[in-house]
């Protein structure tokens, strides 16, 4: 194992990574987390089996593009063969609600039981990006699943844009919520990083964000914004809408990635669209052909997901056929595309966006 200090400067030096001090500031409880994890099992009781005990972990939040997730990625990079896991906070109750259904199919009488035992078998620390709750289902479980992997020993270190205090604001029986953020506060160190540069907006800055003819340069230029932003595998994430799914084929670091046809192909409707403007903070779509007749029901679904990623101020890198006034020339509703194609310019201003 690396300490993550030895690590972030190594990059430093090699200009992989610039020094930031709102970084540096937090790196010594990475540190201490994973100095912890080193620590050898310990024996509760004398005919028991020794176990670890976990760590106290670190909620680090504040404003997107600060570097919270670079700095969690780094960390489980420098843990060695620490038995981890880093994954999308959504993507991970996902599952859990997956080997729960299993479970209750088993007429199993406690479904989260034998799911948290599993985790917590599995990893020694889990890494969260970006822990928000807005789903009623998950806010009433959440707080018996931690409760179950910190008893295990499992240490857990998230990223989130939102302090403790405001996860699951306003959201139905928030009540019944709040002994889980208690959880948070007393077993997390929570951790404001404040900086005042916004590195993804950085990188973007200047940019070209649409590419038009969609044609090899195009794929190239794409795949190497990709490459910066995403910063590492990528992995689908699945939103359910009102019981169903609707999966993004790549995703990380708030970052999507999706061809046309992939959310504008199928029967997605405003509410499918809204929940993917509300978890991306930048979407790549990829691939959107002329618009028109022959593709009258696509070219509806795309004008409703540009609208949601307009309002939520989603950052768009596309390519396309043609440039925005081009796309839709032809048929039944070439007039309200315009409003379409003026959005579609606006949002390839520098400033657009809140990443």
């Amino acid at each position: 194992m690396t300490s993550l200090h030895a690590f972030y400067h190594a990059k430093v030096a090699a200009d992989e990574l610039r020094p930031d001090s709102a970084q540096t500031a937090v790196i010594p409880e990475f540190d201490r987390i994973g100095e912890g994890l080193q620590a050898a099992p310990v024996k509760r009781g004398l005919f028991r089996k020794a176990r670890p005990q976990a760590v106290k972990g670190l909620y680090l939040w504040g404003g997107v593009g600060r570097g919270k997730s670079m700095l969690m990625d780094l960390f489980v990079e420098s843990i060695g063969d620490i038995p981890s896991r880093r994954v999308h906070f959504h993507a991970f109750m996902q599952e859990i609600h997956a080997k729960m259904h299993v479970a209750r199919q088993k007429n199993t009488a406690d479904a989260l039981a034998p799911v948290a035992r599993d985790v917590a078998q599995s990893v020694r620390l889990l890494a969260f990006d970006e822990m928000q709750i807005t789903d009623i289902t998950d806010a009433m479980i959440v707080g018996r699943l931690f409760e179950a992997l910190f008893e295990a020993g499992v240490t857990v270190v998230t990223t989130s844009n939102r302090v403790p205090d405001d996860l699951y604001k306003d959201g139905l029986n928030r009540q019944l919520f709040l002994p889980f953020i208690d959880l948070i506060k007393d077993k997390m160190e929570v951790w404001e990083m404040v900086s005042p540069t916004d590195y993804r907006q950085d990188r973007l800055t200047g940019s070209q964000v649409y590419f038009s003819p969609n044609n090899a340069d195009a794929r190239a230029q794409i795949q190497v914004i990709w490459d910066d932003l995403a910063g590492g595998a990528a992995e689908p994430l699945q939103l359910e809408v009102k019981g169903r799914l609707v999966e993004l084929p790549a995703f990380r670091n708030g970052v999507a990635r999706a061809r046309f046809f992939d959310l504008c192909g199928k029967m997605l409707g405003p509410g499918d669209y809204l929940a993917i403007a509300e978890e991306v903070k930048v979407l790549i779509l990829e691939d959107i052909p002329s618009l028109g007749r022959s593709n009258f029901n696509e070219a509806k679904r795309f004008v409703t997901l540009i609208d949601a990623l307009y309002e939520a101020r989603v950052r768009l890198i596309c390519s396309a056929a043609a440039e925005p006034e081009f796309l839709y020339v032809e048929g039944e509703g070439v007039f309200e595309f315009e409003r379409t194609a003026s959005r579609l310019r606006e949002m390839q201003d520098k400033d657009w966006g809140q990443i």
